[in-house]
């Protein structure tokens, strides 16, 4: 699906044709739509880039066309293996017009075209790119909180009684940080080429948005690796009760099989067909439970000194 817009009066219009100063935005193009972005001179190679899954943040110049990949968090559903994940999002600038190219409609557009503190300008690419990547660090931070106060939930789950289940939802999210933190870090090194070839030293206010965007983005991967850390020792710690009470099960039922089989043992040893102690006693069948009996106690008193009951 293609949509057009245009800063008309400071708004967002959505429009038509695709005039000059337009933002044309392509979510998941059929071919007809694949046939147009080209007609309209966007570089088949950014579209393919654009709608690959794995690719990775990077930026590339060439004719006047600069063609930008960023990497942007995307929320699958809790019901997935990996309930947040990036795609990538290609964004291609002339001097007509900017293009916008994904393979999912992502929450990432739609608030960055409802955004008031950092709205969308169709008119001014620079500060258009810089939007786009401020908005998508705050995406990511909402994710990340997100995702934390889900891993709360799980941890208080488990504290109560661990199961596999809340373990793999764990292990799910941990994977959705290994991706954050992938995704930020490619983010980061691209941004740091479009400082090197200065594309943002024309206006100052330009400048100071790099900055705050730099700042967003460092927050991000901060804390995606503080998150990270925190589950990864969490799932150390959850496997080390989880063995830790197995070895409180074996040795419980250790304790119970030798308790248990003390008496096998004196029957045994009183049911030999030879001379026996209480052989010819009146109360022989009473003294040999007794026996059986004080060496359980004593046994049973024993397991629970080590505390093993």
């Amino acid at each position: 699906m293609i949509t057009i817009y245009k800063t008309v009066a400071g708004k967002l219009v959505e429009q038509k044709r695709a005039t000059p100063g337009v933002w044309i935005h392509a979510v998941s193009p059929s071919e007809v739509e694949h046939a147009q972005l080209i007609k309209w001179g966007v570089p088949k190679e950014a579209i393919n880039s654009a709608l690959d899954i794995d690719e990775l943040a990077r930026v590339e110049k060439e004719d006047g066309v600069m063609f930008i990949i960023i990497r942007v968090p995307y929320f699958y559903g809790d019901q997935v293996d990996i309930p947040y994940n990036t795609i990538p999002l290609g964004v291609v600038t002339s001097s007509k017009w900017i293009v916008t190219i994904c393979s999912q409609s992502t929450e990432l557009m739609r608030e960055s075209r409802k955004s008031k503190e950092h709205p969308l300008n169709t008119k001014k690419h620079n500060t258009f790119i810089l939007h786009i990547l401020y908005n998508t660090a705050k995406l990511f931070l909402k994710h990340l909180s997100s995702i934390n106060h889900i891993v709360d939930n799980l941890e208080d789950r488990l504290s109560v009684s661990i199961r596999n289940k809340e373990l793999f939802e764990l292990l799910k999210y941990q994977k959705s940080l290994v991706f954050f933190s992938t995704a930020l870090k490619t983010n980061e090194l691209m941004i740091e080429r479009l400082q090197r070839i200065k594309l943002f030293q024309k206006y100052p206010e330009d400048k100071d948005l790099l900055d705050d965007v730099l700042t967003e983005n460092l927050q991000a991967m901060e804390m995606t690796n503080i998150s990270g850390n925190i589950l990864s020792q969490m799932m150390d710690a959850f496997a080390s009760m989880i063995s830790n009470n197995q070895n409180n099960v074996i040795k419980l039922l250790t304790s119970v099989t030798i308790v248990l089989s003390i008496p096998v043992v004196v029957a045994s040893f009183f049911g030999m067909n030879v001379e026996l102690p209480f052989q010819g006693h009146p109360i022989a069948f009473e003294l040999t439970l007794a026996i059986s009996a004080v060496i359980a106690f004593l046994a049973i008193w024993f397991f629970r000194k080590k505390d093993w009951f």
